[in-house]
């Protein structure tokens, strides 16, 4: 009996020794992995980026369209340029976890709680001249915090483009976010007005107006969150303050 290959102390010793095989398996590839996992996230991000600013078409090299896009920082606050330590690394979502690097918000209309101090953005231009402005937002929707890249035109008024790329709404309803369809239906619309106040609105309906756009149908929910985060994120609260302060023409703020 004691030699009977499917004994229970076998057994364990097999179990025991597949799965320290395996994790060595899925540890070794991980570390291996990381430098490229790393690369395909800045990719990603920057992809995004260009799609929101109608840069990228079905041919375009991500790494040489994003060659005239610079990477800014801006203090919220005040709504100028700073610098930041390791700009390669800067992370806005980790520094809105932590205290000393950001504020609870008052009049949480997003839903998020907390945002960081500064914020990256990004900058299509032309020389010192800026073409397009490109900003982070993100907020609540039904089930999910939808992020995203709203673009602006140089007139600090019009959409050129938007793009989310992480949700979790209900497919074929809030889920339509990422709906190439839906989103086309974005440029060229007032996001703000002479005084830099947002006023873009999501209609139910049927958009009329040059400051509307067709909400989503069937995700009431999804359709708040979105119109809050832009409230949000383009008022005074947000980046309200930046397009405030932004020379477009020298590039400064």
């Amino acid at each position: 009996m004691s030699a009977n290959n499917d004994s229970f102390s076998k057994t364990i010793i097999v179990s025991v020794a597949l799965c320290l095989v395996c994790s060595i398996l899925v540890s070794s590839a991980a570390v291996l992995l990381k430098d490229k996992q790393k690369a395909n996230a800045v990719l990603d991000k920057k992809r995004n980026v260009l799609i929101a600013a109608n840069l990228l078409k079905p041919d375009t090299d991500i790494t040489s369209a994003f060659a005239n896009i610079e990477q800014k920082f801006v203090d919220l606050e005040s709504g100028k340029f700073v610098s930041v330590n390791n700009p390669a690394t800067f992370n806005q979502r980790q520094l809105a976890k932590q205290a000393d690097s950001s504020v609870a918000i008052e009049k949480d209309i997003a839903s998020i709680g907390r945002r960081s101090k500064t914020a990256s953005v990004y900058l299509v231009k032309e020389g010192k001249k800026i073409k397009t402005i490109i900003l982070p937002i993100h907020g609540s929707g039904l089930f999910s915090t939808l992020y995203g890249f709203v673009a602006i035109d140089s007139d600090k008024q019009t959409v050129v483009g938007i793009k989310y790329y992480e949700q979790g709404e209900t497919p074929g309803l809030g889920g339509e976010v990422e709906n190439p369809l839906w989103l086309a239906l974005w440029p060229g619309k007032k996001i703000l007005d002479h005084q830099g106040k947002p006023v873009l609105q999501l209609v139910k309906g049927g958009a009329k107006k040059q400051n509307e756009v067709d909400a989503l149908s069937g995700a009431s929910m999804t359709t708040r969150g979105i119109q809050n985060m832009l409230d949000y994120w383009l008022g005074e609260h947000g980046f309200g303050p930046f397009l405030s302060r932004l020379d477009v023409r020298k590039g400064e703020a």
